[in-house]
This record gives C-alpha cells, structure tokens and sequence, in this order.
C-alpha cells in the first residue's frame, strides 16, 4: 500500500516487510495504518464545502472526516499527503494503490462495490435543487418539469434528471458545477441540481450568502462511503474511528461548520453499514 514503512531494524520486522511485499508491497493498500511516515487520502479540490484546495490549504466536511479518521490510524494532520480524486479516476486510484483510501463524496452504488471496498457510510446525502432565493415556484419534483436545469457533464444526478425525476425539464450539462451556479445566478437557468451536501457547500460560500437555498425535495439517497482497496484491513480500523468522530461529537460539528450556513437540514449520522436504497 501507500505507507511509507520506517526503516527496519530487525528480522521480524524484516519478514513482515516480505510478507507485505508478497502481497503487493507498499503500494497493496490493504496492510495496517500507523507504522509509516505520510498517509496518502484522496479528496475533491473542487467541492467547496465537501473538499476544496484553496490557498490556505485543504478545507470541507470530507477533509475533516478523512483528518479525523487518519489521526485514528496514528496520522496527524502534517503526516497526510493529499491527492486530488476526481469522479471517474477514484476506483483506478485505489486500485492502483496511489492512496491508502478515498473520501471524496464517494457514493456506495453496486458497481463500485464490485472494484472497491468501503468504510461507513458517514453521510446520507440526497439529490435536490439549489434555486435562487426568491424562487417559490419548485415545491416538488414535477415542477422541475417546467424548468430549465443545469447539472455536471454525465453525472449520476443529470441522468437521473433525464431518466426520471424530471424527463421533460430542459437539462442543460455544464463542465462544472461552478459554471452552472453562474446561470442560476444570471436567471439563464432556474436550478443546479446535485447532492444537496454539494450544493450547501457552495450556497455556504460567502459571496453567495443568502442568494441561493435549498429545495429540500431529496429526491435520491445518496450514502457516502470512504474508499479503500478490496479486500483492505484498513475498512474495519476506518469504521471504528467514524463511531468515535460520531460518538464524541466531531461528526456534528463538521456538518454545523461546513453545511450549516446554507441551511443545510442533514440526516443523522448514518449506521455503519447502513445504506439506505
């Protein structure tokens, strides 16, 4: 797998490191956490909110679970090496072992589950609107109908948009969820429609504070997991420290600090194992 080992200074330590090379090596991702230098997680840069690189650093909910979890493997917050995950690069990633796991609103679906494995799930998330704050005409889903809707090129939210929450709305597929705010923004579109924790994420954002709001229609559950190669110890290690982060509060005060500007009326925290269909 991807962490770091120190340098052995025995012959037992020597045998686990053939034992582990036998299995993959350094790069297997499923061996322990704790014993090495650095913890390469995979997170979003482009989520505000949920996972965003900015000049300050790394901020969003997902930072905050994966540098809650790595410090419960024995990682704190300067021994984590933060890579970019984009959607359809996760799977190939871990796979790969280019990180030892993957915490990128990375949703729990049957397919994935045959390539990868997953901690938790730590968030219920659903697919709705974000709307301009005067807008009173969306109160269900069939009005969506009657609208013109903007979600990201290909994602899971536009082609369930198409396919049936709203087939005769007039969808609109834009590179980025930034370029589609922008056209609500501007009137040429009357909802950017995704996971609603991605969509508090940005009406969190200070330049759009009381601007936009929820629809709250949660049309789709959406459980995101944290992402790990098949087959890895580090599953169970990662669902003992999301108990804790939920237990002792941690999990409430990520959701407050990056949700809660925007209304954002989340679920509690899922069970672990718990994915709601």
């Amino acid at each position: 797998m991807k962490l770091r080992k120190v340098t052995a200074a025995s012959a037992a330590v020597l045998a686990l490191a053939a034992t582990a090379t036998a299995c993959g090596g350094d790069k297997d991702g499923g061996g322990s956490a704790g014993g090495g230098e650095k913890i390469s997680i995979g997170i979003k840069f482009d989520q505000p909110g949920i996972g965003q690189k900015t000049p300050q650093g790394y901020s969003g909910f997902d930072v905050d679970v994966a540098t809650y979890v790595a410090k419960k493997l024995g990682y704190g917050a300067d021994r984590i090496e933060w890579k970019e995950s984009k959607s359809a690069d996760r799977e190939t990633m871990l796979q790969r072992g280019d990180v030892d796991f993957i915490t990128a609103s990375y949703s729990i679906t049957p397919e994935r589950e045959d390539k990868v494995d997953f901690a938790g799930p730590y968030l219920l998330a659903h697919q709705d609107v974000l709307i301009r704050a005067d807008d009173t005409s969306i109160k269900s889903p069939s009005d969506l109908n009657k609208k013109k809707l903007c979600s990201v090129t290909s994602s899971t939210s536009a082609q369930n948009v198409h396919d049936k929450l709203a087939p005769k709305a007039q969808l609109q597929e834009y590179p980025t969820y930034s370029a589609c705010l922008t056209g609500v923004q501007n009137k040429a579109i009357d909802a950017l429609t995704t996971d609603d924790s991605i969509l508090a994420g940005y009406a969190s954002q200070a330049q759009f504070k009381g601007k936009f709001k929820l629809g709250g229609l949660k049309m789709t559950n959406e459980n995101y997991g944290i992402g790990v190669k098949k087959g890895s110890d580090l599953k169970a290690k990662i669902n003992k420290a999301l108990e804790a982060m939920v237990s002792d509060g941690s999990w409430q005060k990520a959701v407050d600090k990056n949700f809660g500007p925007a209304g954002y009326r989340n679920e509690p925290a899922p069970k672990i194992g718990d994915v709601k269909s």
